[in-house]
């Protein structure tokens, strides 16, 4: 199972590490941390140096109830880092998390090689065209509504039912629009309850029968910090337990804010399962 990266067949048959870079002011866990150059610089630095594949960029905040940001501001905030990190790390394959069609092209035309849609699609009619006309990979997440409205829309009769469903007619949709390489995102937080969330990771390994990669993002939210009653600044080691989990049940790509930790889980389950 491989993905094609501006030219570079990457093979998602040993798991990979996506790196987060939040560079919003308002993330749930991170915000504020990566606002200026050198703190930008030292993170990259340190993901790449711990195994990190991808370094996935994001510049909107979508936290339940996170604030509406215009295309202007996103582009302002996005587009300089995407030129910083390629500045210094050539090499780098970024991945651009936006919902937005006009982002997704500026993005890639600035040397991005993927992009990371929470929406799948539905926040932005023309953003299934813009990615099948730049060819490159696509990440369709599970959502319900938008970041402002998502947690009020989580009611599911079978939820994994439902899931498995609205994967299949985006990614016929994508592929009759001639987009090659899709990923998906069970979209762990986003319009689902904390049962919801543990739901889905209990039948995750169903999602392989879609037969494209599998991307799980469980990295410090609230479904680690909320059942445990802690902060996200101490729900490391229950991010570590579930992207165990995930790995065990098909995942092919963690996204992370700690890279070391999630190589690690990489590595591990690898041995295990060889």
């Amino acid at each position: 199972m491989t993905i094609n990266c501006i030219g570079k067949l990457i093979d998602l048959s040993v798991p990979k590490v996506m790196g987060i870079l939040n560079v919003t002011p308002n993330s749930f866990y991170d915000g504020g941390k990566y606002i200026d150059e050198k703190s930008i610089i030292n993170q990259v630095t340190k993901m790449i140096a711990e195994g990190a594949t991808f370094i996935d960029i994001g510049a909107y905040s979508s936290k339940p109830g996170a604030e509406f940001v215009s295309e202007e501001e996103e582009i302002r905030r996005l587009i300089p880092v995407i030129e910083l990190v390629l500045k210094h790390f050539p090499d780098t394959l970024i991945s651009v998390d936006t919902f937005r069609s006009t982002i997704a092209k500026i993005s890639i035309e600035t040397g991005a090689c993927m992009i990371n849609d929470i929406s799948a699609g539905s926040l932005d009619e023309k953003m299934l065209e813009m990615v099948a006309k730049l060819q490159v990979p696509y990440c369709m997440m599970h959502m319900k509504g938008n970041p402002q409205t998502m947690q009020s829309l989580a009611q599911y009769s079978n939820i994994t039912k439902e899931m498995l469903f609205y994967f299949s007619e985006k990614v016929a949709l994508a592929r009759s629009l001639g987009i090659n390489d899709l990923i998906i995102d069970p979209g762990f937080g986003f319009a689902k309850t904390l049962e919801q969330n543990f739901e889905v990771m209990k039948h995750l390994d169903l999602f392989q029968m879609l037969e494209l990669p599998l991307l799980v993002g469980v990295s410090r939210k609230s479904m680690i910090y909320k059942t445990l009653e802690i902060n996200p600044d101490v729900s490391l080691n229950g991010t570590t337990v579930l992207n165990t989990i995930a790995l065990q049940k098909g995942a092919n790509i963690l996204r992370v804010h700690d890279v070391k930790e999630a190589m690690e889980c990489v590595k591990l389950c690898h041995s295990l399962n060889n």
